[in-house]
């Protein structure tokens, strides 16, 4: 497999395929932000989270061609208003879902994963109906086309740049949040025990309501990068769920570390191997691999120590 290519090649074939591999990382750092927090939390799985992201897409898709059409002027800036537009979306949305369906089904996991996957094809089919169902694109700013050569071989595009900064700025301010905040505060109480929470006067239903509204947002946010690098379609989230999934379960439930560190990995391994073997086996190795390792540690890489 390696014996074709001279050892400069391999190299830049590895440095290249390791920077296409941190921007699928971001991708999916902001995917499971959000995931992981519903899930660590609430226990709820979220079979609509990548329709939430593609949510966030297409209000980034209708900011650009808004500003391209009425504000052809302010063109440059717009993904950063996109940017806030859908993460108010996805996240008003995501708490209307909690309050319609979700609240009534805490503690029923099975029911809550058939909930959501009915909510995701109604936002599928919804999509198909506003948008049509061919993929759409969203053309970049100026300032982040091209790309910034390292070496003579390995070119680094500034959009990946962009999505990287944009995924390590979220992750920050997420940290910064759950463990600096006052919210963040009875977020935790909550996770380690429920009714004790209750009992000093959090507000449960509150905190759950704001907690997948803010998962629902990162998925919105998520969206926005995703414009970055792809063309979007009502099923293009579908694409992503599985791999999300995987990286919340690999990295531990409830654990930010945790879900950083899976994203990395997987991001990594499946970049690497897509370069050298076809897309679906490099995903049924990573898939091995991450099995392997939770037989030996069902909990995931990283826990959190809860008191039951």
């Amino acid at each position: 497999m390696f014996s074709d290519y001279s050892t400069s090649e391999l190299m830049s074939i590895f440095a290249m395929q390791g920077f296409a591999g941190l921007t699928l990382f971001s991708v999916f750092v902001l995917m499971a932000l959000g995931l992981a927090i519903i899930f660590g939390q609430m226990g709820v799985i979220n079979m609509a989270h990548g329709e939430f992201m593609i949510l966030g897409a297409y209000i980034t898709y209708l900011t650009s061609n808004i500003f391209s059409q009425w504000l052809p002027g302010l063109y440059g800036s717009y993904f950063f208003v996109a940017m806030i537009f859908a993460f108010i979306a996805a996240g008003l949305l995501g708490m209307l879902v909690e309050w319609l369906i979700i609240r009534h089904l805490y503690h029923r996991p099975l029911d809550t994963l058939l909930a959501t996957w009915g909510v995701s094809l109604i936002l599928q089919q919804t999509y198909r109906s506003v948008f049509g169902a061919r993929e759409v694109g969203v053309s970049m700013p100026d300032w982040m086309m091209g790309s910034y050569p390292l070496t003579d071989l390995v070119e680094v595009p500034i959009n990946g740049i962009f999505v990287m900064c944009l995924a390590i700025g979220t992750t920050c301010v997420i940290a910064a949040l759950m463990y600096r905040s006052r919210w963040g505060i009875q977020v935790r109480a909550v996770v380690q025990n429920r009714t004790m929470a209750g009992a000093v006067g959090i507000n449960t239903q509150k905190v759950d309501r704001m907690t997948f509204g803010l998962g629902c947002g990162i998925a919105g946010i998520a969206g926005s990068a995703f414009t970055m690098i792809g063309s979007i379609g009502p099923t293009s989230g579908q694409l992503y769920i599985v791999d999300t999934f995987l990286v919340v379960v690999f990295g531990g439930a409830a654990s930010l570390l945790g879900t950083v560190a899976s994203a990395f990995t997987i991001s990594q391994a499946q970049s690497t191997m897509e370069f050298f073997l076809s897309g679906s086996m490099a995903k049924v190795l990573t898939l091995l691999f991450v099995v392997g390792v939770l037989m030996i540690r069902p909990q995931g890489l990283f826990t959190l120590k809860v008191r039951r």
